[in-house]
């Protein structure tokens, strides 16, 4: 009998758990009704701590008022409810209704306490749908493994008890109990592929094939075994392939890696990064260009918000870079000085007077030399910077100090002239300071190290 079952499920998934708190995301919908219920009646569940939220997203014309009405139910089952507004900022590819769930998980993570639980209504309907929805997109064991019955979420937990019991279950067990639940018409929606795939795709499938949907679950369960299986090795990977520097990884080594392997270990490094992960299509054309790119070239492969440069040996991941306009220019007494974009500050340390004369500050326009020791010969910059192991496209955002007659005295804190150590005296020293990692990316660190060696 389902409603003996669903209670049976949730006391067994509840003695599963870490002695935690409870949060059910509460819609006032059949499902989650049925969630809130179930647990209100468990004593183990309010023994923890049983709260539930209502997310308004203001989508609905009726959503104020629904709020009163998930107030109303949850005041019957002794629940505290909290009711959080949300704004829905629809994002570059993604529909309303994602946009909306990202906007609702987001909410519910800021409510979460460390090691909290928050319940989600999810059935083995929503699995199968979730699974079909993303076979359609093209995704991997990571996608077709669809939803965890438990997973991190923030400073807590997600947790999906329902997950393996179909929605004619819930239905029987809210009719059972006569739960005045909500109906969403947005629901009834066939213009959202979900929606679709639920009104007129499943019916058809169920028909041909009675076993599809528990079938269909069955696949979703394998698919995320073998996905945790390829994460744990993606995970080896990438610490046997990444860099000391952290935003970088030997891209040989990764174009080595098995193709099972190659996507999972790019999309956890940049995952780490902060940084946004590509398209199959971009993730393939990385593949194409590193592969065939010479020796002699820099390959770039950028999407909004990430570009993946190859030198030398390194693959390199990044913020998209601005570079300062080559008519910029500034005078520079010794003080600190706000350099354009997010290059930072430049200053002379050790010293508390002013320069005499001022010196000026500009960014790189090609052909400047450096001598490096009084009286010894000049060294061309491209050479250094080649010597150094700084890829091109850091040059042209190192600030460049020059004296009053043109001659370049300094690179950034990297190197100072001789004429530059006569000018500033023993004691002191040019600081740059920059306000973020693109305008000096850690993997300057060698760069700064070898600068030292060769002045």
């Amino acid at each position: 009998m389902p409603i003996r079952r669903i209670r049976e499920l949730i006391e067994s998934s509840l003695a599963e758990l870490a002695p935690a708190p409870l949060l059910v995301a509460f819609s006032g919908g059949l499902d989650s009704h049925v969630l809130l219920h179930a647990l209100a009646c468990s004593p183990a569940a309010v023994e923890r701590g049983l709260r539930a939220v209502y997310i308004d997203h203001g989508l609905q014309d009726d959503s104020t008022h629904w709020a009163a009405r998930c107030r109303g139910y949850a005041d019957a089952l002794g629940v505290e409810l909290l009711v959080r507004e949300v704004d829905v900022v629809r994002r570059s590819g993604l529909g309303l209704e994602a946009s909306a769930r990202r906007a609702r998980y987001a909410k519910i993570e800021t409510l979460l306490e460390p090691g909290e639980i928050v319940a989600l209504a999810h059935h083995r309907d929503d699995q199968t749908e979730t699974v079909l929805m993303k076979l359609l997109r093209g995704a991997g064991p990571e996608g077709i493994g669809a939803m965890r019955p438990l997973r991190r979420l923030g400073r807590g937990w997600a947790w999906r008890p329902l997950l393996a019991l179909p929605r004619a279950a819930l239905r029987e067990y809210a009719e059972h109990h006569a739960l005045g639940w909500i109906n969403d018409p947005s629901n009834a929606d066939q213009t959202i592929d979900r929606n679709y795939l639920r009104m007129q795709v499943l019916p058809r499938i169920a028909q041909r094939w009675p076993e599809a949907e528990s079938s269909i679950a069955q696949s979703a369960a394998w698919a995320r075994a073998a996905a945790e299986f390829i994460d744990a090795e993606a995970e080896r990977a990438l610490a046997r392939i990444q860099g000391l520097d952290p935003a970088t990884l030997d891209f040989r080594e990764w174009l080595a890696l098995p193709t099972a392997l190659r996507d999972p270990v790019l999309r956890r490094w940049l995952r780490a990064l902060d940084l946004p992960e590509p398209t199959h299509y971009q993730a393939a054309e990385l593949v194409r260009q590193l592969a065939e790119a010479g020796e002699d070239r820099q390959p770039c492969v950028r999407w909004p918000g990430t570009e993946l440069r190859r030198y030398r040996d390194l693959l390199l991941a990044l913020p998209p870079l601005q570079f300062p306009p080559l008519d910029w220019v500034a005078d520079f007494d010794g003080h600190p000085l706000t350099l354009p974009l997010d290059l930072g500050t430049l200053r002379i340390a050790g010293r508390t007077q002013r320069l005499d004369e001022p010196l000026q500050v500009r960014f790189r326009r090609g052909g400047e030399s450096l001598r490096l020791a009084s009286g010894g010969r000049s060294r061309e910059l491209r050479d250094l910077f080649q010597e150094a192991g700084i890829p091109p496209w850091q040059r042209g955002r190192l600030p460049l100090v020059f004296g009053q007659d043109g001659t370049l005295l300094a690179v950034a804190d990297l190197w100072l002239a001789g004429d530059g150590m006569n000018l500033l005296g023993n004691d002191s020293r040019i600081e740059w300071e920059a306000a973020s990692a693109p305008g000096r990316p850690a993997s300057l660190a060698r760069a700064i190290d070898l600068a030292g060696a060769l002045s």
